[in-house]
């Protein structure tokens, strides 16, 4: 093993299912020997979601819709009392209305866009809030972003402005937090099939593009991206923050 996260205690929010880019980041960060929290959102999803928990043997896996009041603070104050800790944490939450997603960014309504920014961004803030006290040793915040958020992809619409502003919220998170040891970094990947990606119009047309696109001519899957955070979290990675880092194979060199 090229290094250990033995020791170390994670919370995961945002396992859909087992090909999630979460679950993904899960199995990562467990074969790398850490000990995991994880969230599912609903009774609907919890099977799913423990399918992935039940085989990592997840120390908790609570329920957490960031949209219902108090769930995602009772998360934290399980933790809290069950663990005293935490050294790192995955946010992979993204939701926008369909109406919205599906429109031009300019037709948009006010209520889409806020929804959007309120579950993709200002929750990623919220995890930060609540993660600094129990990041006592330091800690790294961990978000997931996409190429979209810079250059205009066709389909994207509305989570493109929204993941540019996530972006941004790392860059402020990691500079404010810096001094208490607390790292954040987003995560860029690639076009990978997910449930979440589902929502996006075309999305296997874009795949087919970007895998013709990136230098290496193939996409990559949510192993790859679990391997890169999992690197992120461990102590190599002790002075890197504020990043946001591809894995794409390369697709993000190319005009």
């Amino acid at each position: 093993m090229p290094f250990s996260l033995a020791g170390k205690r994670g919370l995961v929010v945002g396992i859909a299912n087992h090909e999630s880019i979460a679950a993904g980041c899960a199995r990562a960060f467990v074969n790398a020997g850490a000990t995991l929290a994880a969230t599912y959102l609903n009774a609907k999803a919890e099977p799913f979601v423990r399918v992935v928990t039940d085989s990592l043997a997840c120390d908790l896996v609570l329920p957490c819709d960031v949209r219902v009041p108090g769930q995602l603070e009772a998360v934290f104050e399980t933790i809290r009392t069950g663990w005293g800790r935490l050294d790192f944490l995955l946010h992979a939450v993204a939701f926008a209305p369909r109406e919205d997603l599906h429109g031009r960014v300019v037709d948009s309504s006010a209520e889409g866009f806020g929804i959007a920014m309120d579950i993709s961004c200002h929750s990623f803030l919220r995890m930060a809030r609540l993660a600094e006290p129990l990041m006592t040793g330091g800690g790294c915040l961990l978000t997931v972003t996409f190429y979209g958020s810079e250059r205009v992809v066709e389909h994207y619409n509305l989570m493109g402005p929204v993941k540019a502003a996530l972006e941004s919220a790392v860059r402020y998170t990691a500079a404010e937090l810096g001094p208490k040891g607390i790292r954040a970094h987003a995560i860029s990947p690639g076009p990978i099939r997910t449930r979440a990606a589902s929502g996006i119009e075309q999305f296997d047309e874009l795949m087919v593009r970007a895998a013709a696109q990136a230098p290496e001519r193939h996409l990559v899957d949510v192993d790859d991206v679990g391997a890169l955070a999992a690197f992120l979290v461990g102590d190599g990675a002790k002075h890197i923050t504020g990043t946001v880092i591809p894995v794409d194979g390369g697709q993000h060199l190319m005009a």
